[in-house]
């Protein structure tokens, strides 16, 4: 068996994600950074850690009458190119490049961090770094330990570390990803008329999404913009054949005042007429600024708030009757791009706010303590 790899939880943040973008931690590949957040967390006293599968849960348990849940995902999407981490100091102040600066373990640096350095809170905090966020739901870390362990996931208050460029992002859109398949009759290509070509019919499919107009609905005063798309298309037998299926694959980014079934029929309308197999499905988020955990937060960190375009874990949460937030480290622009990078500022900024937040003596509620 490989050596575990060491994290130094004495490490600045900057530092310390540059040690967890170097364990490489592919979706479904992350027993190596999860063992390592283990180590790390079991050698401090005071947390009780939990791990299941690949994702690590550490708790305070002070008895205290508020508990924040704090949560990242460990892993990523597939390396391209640009592992390991490079540190760029520029004019603007130093840069970090590689995959997952951004998404997410800048934002694990923090969770790490905080773990390390707030033994006395005064709140009650569940730090959770899990597995397998940016794959299908099934495999999500956040889901399955809602299953086996839902108690460690009881909060008053939620905040996911999410790329948000270090402001609040509220709330998050769904997800929805659908083929829509067309059908033919093959034939030799030489006698094509002798068939029916289902590529030639995904043109109607196509039209129709280029014609689609987003819907920008306002909720708690936060622009949504949805989208939907064509993502992928396959279909073809060979060189010499009238293709008899083609698949237009489509993802659709809908508003979160939009429930999963309310999302899965425009879905279907909009392609009548066509077989749709709706392949995942996931809800948004309403943004739950009224909820008074939510407002006390906001108004600590300055105010400021932005909508959630992405899908984000936050959906989880609220399912959960836990209102929460997105607030980490990254421009999300940058998620999943080789250029893949984050500023250092920011990431310090957001360890700084979340300490504060978690040392100062204000409940949640909004009310002195």
């Amino acid at each position: 068996m490989d050596p575990v790899p060491e994290l130094d939880l004495s490490a600045d943040a900057v530092t310390l994600t540059q040690q967890l973008v170097d364990i490489e931690s592919v979706s479904l590949d992350e027993r190596a950074i999860a063992d390592a957040v283990e180590v790390a967390l079991r050698g401090l006293g005071h947390l009780s850690v939990t791990r299941r599968g690949h994702t690590v849960v550490a708790r305070t348990e002070l008895g205290l009458g508020e508990r924040v849940v704090i949560a990242g995902h460990l892993d990523t999407v597939p390396v391209n190119g640009n592992l390991p981490c490079v540190r760029e100091q520029t004019p603007d102040g130093e840069v970090l490049h590689g995959l997952g600066t951004c998404d997410m373990k800048g934002g694990d640096a923090v969770i790490l961090r905080l773990a390390a350095t707030v033994p006395a809170p005064v709140r009650d905090v569940t730090y959770v770094l899990y597995e397998a966020e940016e794959i299908d739901s099934e495999f999500n870390g956040l889901r399955l330990l809602a299953l086996s362990d839902p108690e460690l996931l009881t909060a008053d208050f939620a905040i996911l570390m999410e790329p948000s460029n270090a402001s609040v992002e509220a709330g998050c859109q769904g997800t929805l990803k659908a083929d829509v398949r067309t059908t033919g009759e093959r034939a030799h290509s030489a006698r094509s008329w002798k068939g029916v070509n289902a590529v030639h019919k995904a043109g109607d499919i196509l039209d129709r999404l280029a014609a689609y107009d987003a819907r920008q609905p306002v909720i708690d005063g936060l622009a949504y913009h949805e989208g939907l798309n064509a993502v992928g298309i396959r279909g073809g037998v060979a060189g010499n054949v009238i293709p008899d299926e083609c698949v237009v694959s489509i993802n659709f980014r809908y508003a979160p005042d939009r429930s999963a079934d309310e999302a899965e029929g425009f879905v279907r309308d909009f392609f009548d007429g066509y077989e749709v197999i709706v392949t995942d499905n996931a809800p948004g988020a309403l943004p739950g600024l009224d909820r008074p955990a939510a407002k006390a937060f906001v108004e600590a960190v300055g105010g400021e708030v932005a909508p959630k375009f992405g899908w984000t874990d936050v959906a989880r949460f609220t399912a959960l009757d836990v209102p929460a937030v997105n607030f980490g480290p990254g421009d999300p622009t940058y998620a999943h791009k080789a250029d893949e990078h984050v500023r250092a500022a920011e990431i310090l900024h957001c360890e700084d706010t979340l300490r504060l937040w978690l040392t100062q003596d204000q409940s949640i509620g909004g009310g002195e303590g």
